[in-house]
């Protein structure tokens, strides 16, 4: 899915440091708002780091206002994708099905489901009934209710940053892959020199797009983006006849965080582990296998009877508050940042473009994310987002 390598220029109007779905969907949008000079440069290949391994999970379900309005918009350009820009990316609109099994979690959903409704989210709450029967894997021993919106869904992660990467070179933008960023030069100045294994690109605006490798990019401006390196962990089941023809919903025990959705014939899922210390670790681990097993065990227990094909393990870029870092930094010049999506930021993607695309063209653009500058936690304006996973 990389494009044809390309040499490095020695010059470019923006720079976009990471080429996953964040940086791919930056590029389109400032490619297609007639900037023609974008250079994406990837460390390795497109989608290699946190996006391709991501769930593919798409929604609008969450807790802060800034989410609900960035998923919701996401999700109308996932529907639209195979016009703009032009790639299928097999989205499936099967919904997201919280479980809730704490009487603090049904009344905080309950507030969640107001809120999203107000800003025209379907989400509803669900009896434990109504639950099962729509996701009749579930075990519903231990729960209260369930919260449950049609629009959401899932889609194939790689497709997505292909058909950016295709539009936007189809523009005129440049992705140089394998091509690591050793230092940024000249932050606060009217222009930059990004030093790379390759050599050196000037630029006049630099957009850090870098995931969970974001930290160390912040730093050669002296800029701090507190983004930590999280391993999470998905497997696939074998095939599962009995789901051929049934209608499953990414379900969410949110208890536990232990979620699967349908995958080709069989299931995809996974569960954070609590235990997990942050770091660049991808090796896959059995350190939490007896934790998602007996997760497995109360709430689907007929998974425990399927066969485990294999999995991979990938990694959240995770902030204090779990809640993106998005804006300008104040000391550095034109150094942008879209980062620390902890965990959303391929279903943010889309929106994310539309927003650093203004902001770098200094227009006003459809959602206000000040609030989501790194200077809030300076500040102690942290904004805390409940429903991750």
């Amino acid at each position: 899915m990389t494009p044809t390598p390309v040499e490095l220029p020695t010059r470019a109007e923006v720079v976009i440091i990471g080429g996953g779905v964040i940086g791919t969907s930056i590029a389109f949008h400032l490619a297609e708002a007639g900037v023609r000079d974008v250079v994406v440069v990837e460390r390795d290949d497109l989608g290699s780091g946190s996006t391709c391994k991501a769930a593919g999970g798409v929604r609008a379900q969450f807790s802060d206002e800034l989410n609900i309005r960035l998923g919701a918009r996401s999700l109308e350009a996932f529907q639209r994708f195979p016009q703009r820009p032009g790639q299928e990316i097999d989205l499936h609109r099967v919904g997201y099905l919280f479980l809730l099994s704490s009487a603090e979690h049904v009344t905080a959903f309950e507030r969640n489901v107001e809120l999203q409704n107000s800003l025209g989210v379907p989400s509803r709450m669900l009896s434990v009934e109504e639950a099962r029967r729509m996701s009749p894997l579930v075990e519903t021993d231990g729960l209260l209710a369930a919260t449950f919106s049609p629009e959401d869904g899932h889609c194939t992660p790689e497709s997505v940053v292909l058909g950016y990467a295709t539009a936007a070179r189809r523009m005129g933008a440049r992705f140089c892959t394998r091509t690591a960023v050793r230092s940024i030069v000249g932050a606060g100045s009217d222009s930059f020199d990004v030093e790379t294994g390759r050599g050196r690109i000037s630029t006049g605006t630099v957009v850090c797009a870098a995931g969970a490798w974001s930290r160390s990019i912040g730093e050669m401006v002296g800029v701090d983006l507190p983004v930590s390196p999280l391993r999470r962990q998905v497997m696939f089941t074998a095939p599962m006849p009995e789901l051929l023809d049934r209608v499953v919903p990414f379900t969410i025990d949110f208890g536990t965080t232990f979620y699967f959705h349908r995958e080709g014939r069989g299931l995809l899922f996974g569960m954070s582990d609590p235990d997990e210390t942050p770091g660049f670790e991808l090796e896959m681990s059995d350190a939490w296998l007896p934790r998602l097993t007996e997760a497995i065990g109360r709430r689907a227990p007929r998974l425990l009877d399927v066969g485990v094909r294999n999995g991979w393990a990938g990694l959240y870029e995770v902030t204090p508050d779990h809640n993106a870092l998005i804006g300008q930094a104040a000391s550095a010049g034109r150094f942008f940042y879209a980062t620390g999506f902890s965990g959303h930021g391929f279903l943010q993607g889309p929106a994310v473009g539309e927003v650093v695309r203004d902001l770098v063209l200094d227009r006003e653009p459809f959602l206000d994310v000040s609030s989501l500058d790194v200077s809030r936690f300076a500040a102690d304006r942290a904004r805390p987002e409940l429903n991750c996973v």
